[in-house]
C-alpha cells in the first residue's frame, strides 16, 4: 500500500516489516520545524531451538538414539560452547532430557553429525545434562 500526501509531502510505504514513514523533502520538514516520528517496532528475542519441554521438531530429546549418516531425525553439531542442550551419554534409565543411550536398534529418533547447518548444537557433559 503507498499513499502519497502532497500537501504534506509525507509518504507512507508498507513492506515486510511494517509501515515506515519516509519524508520526501526533508528540507522543507525542517525548516517548517515539523518532526517527523518514525514508528519501530519492538525488538523480538531470538527463538530457542529447543522448547522448554526439551523438544525439538516433535521430537522429545531424550531417550535411544541412533547415530546414522543419512536421512535423520536431527542434524546435530557438537560444541564446546553456547550449546543448545547438553548431552550426557548413559547406558541405562534415558528417561530425563538431555540424557541419550546410544543404540542400534529401535531408537526414539536419530541424529546425524553435521559441520553446517545443524537443527541443534550439543556440548556432551558428564553432569547436568539438560537445557542450559
Amino acid at each position: 500500500m503507498t499513499t502519497v500526501a502532497r500537501s504534506h509531502q509525507v509518504w507512507y510505504h508498507q513492506d515486510m516489516r511494517g509501515i515506515t514513514l519516509g519524508a520526501l523533502s526533508v528540507g522543507i520538514l525542517a525548516a517548517t520545524g515539523i518532526a517527523v516520528a518514525i514508528a519501530t517496532a519492538e525488538p523480538r528475542p531470538l527463538p530457542m531451538k529447543v522448547g522448554a519441554d526439551c523438544t525439538l521438531k516433535g521430537k522429545h530429546l531424550a531417550g535411544r538414539v541412533k547415530v546414522v549418516t543419512a536421512f535423520p531425525d536431527l542434524r546435530v553439531k557438537r560444541v564446546d560452547a553456547f550449546p543448545d542442550l547438553r548431552v550426557k551419554w548413559v547406558d541405562a534409565f534415558p528417561d530425563a532430557c538431555g540424557r541419550w543411550q546410544q543404540v542400534d536398534a529401535f531408537p526414539d529418533f536419530t541424529i546425524q553429525y553435521v559441520d553446517a547447518f545443524p537443527d541443534l548444537e550439543i556440548k556432551t557433559v558428564d553432569a547436568f545434562p539438560g537445557l542450559p
